[in-house]
């Protein structure tokens, strides 16, 4: 499974979905994650679905997003080409804790949401 990061840092998830400038792209699965991209989003485009449809394709073949924050019709447009948007719950929240965390969920009886994703 893929999960791309919006981050400043590459350390923290710190960047609004919309604005972000690079995503971090990890493969999990039940063993390890690894990086597999850092991805350049930083163009600029003055209508927002414009702006929104080339942040989607920046996610190279993601299955979630996970984001400091997620406007409802940026969250809606990423669902609907099959990418899962996840918003932390913590204010600079570890990219590492994350991946542990998702490691732990795909090894301990994943959600419903999850196992979709698995079986992709």
């Amino acid at each position: 499974m893929r999960i791309a990061f919006a981050s400043k840092d590459g350390i923290t998830v710190n960047e609004h979905f919309g604005w972000c400038e690079k995503f971090y792209i990890y493969e999990v699965d039940q063993h390890d994650y690894s990086l597999v991209s850092e991805v350049d989003s930083s163009l600029k485009f003055e209508e927002e679905v414009d702006k929104l449809e080339y942040k989607i394709n920046c996610l190279e073949n993601s299955d979630i997003v996970y984001v400091a924050q997620i406007g409802p019709k940026a969250a809606n447009m990423v669902k609907t080409c099959g990418i899962y948007p996840m918003k932390s719950s913590v204010e600079n929240e570890k990219i590492i804790d994350v991946l542990v965390s998702f490691r732990k969920l795909i090894n301990n009886n994943p959600p419903l949401w999850l196992q979709r994703i698995l079986l992709k």
